[in-house]
């Protein structure tokens, strides 16, 4: 009995030990945690157009450049998620809503991003004054511009085709308008979004010049990431 009460406590004490896969695992995944810490926190740093600090051409900065830009793209795309949601649905579950909403969605997405830029910035260095989350804002709603419409446009079109047999099965389960939304419409609708989603994302890297290398009249900012990066004068890399 106490062999057999050793053996189990051994069984029991070998499961408990990590191995080395979920000792690599916790080591990626706490630094990811810093990386996005640390670039989240300098993303609220002070700011002044007078005083912008230099994009290095250093290849050595392009990781902490690929970090700032990473973020703002995923930000962007946690954003596009909500508004999809939102607008896509309220689009999709009522007619009325539906003849204002998708033609206003045409109109959006018809417009480029500069003419978001042009009164965006100004809109959000005003709400954030000496604060780089002003800019960074700009620059996340600039990306958001480029992700959204697709999407939103992918979601609606789901909700629009939604077999009769499963939306009688919802209605038969008596399901509410929360149930219905979470166990019908965006399941039916996930592999189009996601496929969406992917195309967005790759998309979103066409217009980080645009959005981090911000040129609105009289005001020049230059925000740490690949486009500012992309957009200095390739003969002064060395």
């Amino acid at each position: 009995m106490e062999h057999h009460a050793e053996v189990l406590r051994g069984e029991i004490w070998h499961q408990r030990v990590p191995s080395w896969p979920d000792l690599a695992a916790i080591v990626l995944v706490l630094g990811i945690v810093i990386l996005l810490g640390a670039g989240a926190r300098q993303m609220v740093a002070p700011f002044a157009i007078a005083q912008q600090p230099e994009i290095s051409l250093s290849p050595a900065a392009l990781p902490f450049y690929v970090l700032r830009t990473v973020l703002r793209m995923l930000a962007a795309l946690v954003l596009s998620l909500i508004f999809t949601f939102t607008y896509a649905t309220l689009a999709g579950r009522s007619c009325r809503a539906e003849m204002v909403l998708i033609p206003l969605l045409d109109v959006l997405q018809s417009v480029p991003i500069l003419g978001y830029l042009s009164f965006t910035v100004v809109f959000f260095i005003s709400l954030f004054p000496g604060n780089l989350l002003g800019p960074e804002l700009a620059a996340i709603f600039a990306i958001f511009t480029g992700q959204a419409w697709n999407m939103a446009f992918s979601f609606y079109q789901a909700l629009r085709t939604i077999p009769s047999d499963l939306d009688e099965a919802s209605c038969s389960f008596r399901s509410s308008a929360w149930q219905r939304f979470w166990r019908l419409e965006v399941p039916f609708a996930m592999p189009g979004l996601v496929w969406n989603m992917m195309m967005s994302m790759s998309g979103g890297w066409f217009f980080v010049v645009a959005s981090e290398a911000i040129s609105v009249g009289d005001i020049q900012i230059a925000l740490p990431g690949v486009g500012s990066y992309v957009a200095r004068d390739p003969t002064e890399r060395s």
